[in-house]
């Protein structure tokens, strides 16, 4: 093939790496974007996690004063009938004795009335606690929406660039010789959307920045055929010499 041949061929590859590039970038980017809204999603359902922890934790507060309340009834019926029974008894022992099981079921009696006014206080609080969570839970479900609708937008926006692009390389294909767009797209789809490079600093690869040999560079000048770098692989081309 031709000098000039070979010369326009990477110059038509160079035109398509400027499209592909952007592709490249755009889809990279795009397929981030669902991950970051099942992050916020996630962050979303945590803080409603959170608030149901709450609410449960609320209602386990109820149930165990209703179940204290419930022991405190018992002992008060204890109290009652242990003080009927005082006037049955006939001995001082017995009396001491009775007094001695009220005094215990007064005591039991006034611990259940310290757990019930204390599960009033702890209420309160999980109350507040729980209408402050749920603020929380309105405000971040606002932000989550709004950061939703703006990623799905920019989802939109980014399918209908790539389609652009597309629609560009399509013309960009035209008069590429298929062998070498061939060798180019399969180390396109190895080196993140960057096939081709040129060769900076008169013998440094652009794309790996490794050392081209002076042997090397003689073969990218005459250009008889596609040279590939030795380490990343990519097609190389002298800029000015195009």
């Amino acid at each position: 093939m031709p000098d000039t041949s070979v010369k326009d061929q990477i110059r038509k590859l160079v035109e398509l790496q400027k499209i592909d590039i952007e592709v490249f970038k755009l889809r990279k980017s795009l397929k981030e974007k669902p991950s970051i809204i099942e992050n916020l999603k996630q962050e979303f359902e945590d803080k409603k996690e959170k608030l149901k922890n709450l609410e449960e934790k609320y209602k386990t507060i109820l149930v165990k004063r209703k179940e204290i309340e419930l022991e405190l009834k018992g002992k008060e019926d204890e109290i009652a009938k242990a003080n009927a029974q005082l006037s049955q008894l006939k001995t001082n022992k017995e009396y001491t004795a009775k007094i001695s099981e009220i005094e215990n079921l007064k005591a039991d009696k006034s611990i259940s009335e310290d757990k019930i006014l204390a599960s009033y206080d702890e209420a309160d609080a999980a109350g507040a606690e729980i209408e402050e969570e749920k603020k929380n839970v309105d405000q971040q479900e606002k932000e989550f929406l709004a950061q939703k609708k703006v990623l799905e937008d920019e989802i939109k926006v980014m399918d209908d660039q790539i389609k652009v692009k597309e629609s560009q390389r399509k013309q960009k294909l035209e008069g590429v010789d298929p062998n070498y767009l061939n060798r180019y797209e399969k180390i396109l789809n190895h080196r993140d959307g960057f096939a081709i490079a040129p060769v900076v600093n008169n013998n440094i690869c652009g794309g790996c920045y490794m050392n081209v040999t002076s042997q090397n560079i003689n073969v990218i000048k005459i250009g008889q055929e596609l040279f590939q770098c030795e380490f990343c692989t990519r097609i190389l081309y002298i800029e000015e010499d195009l």
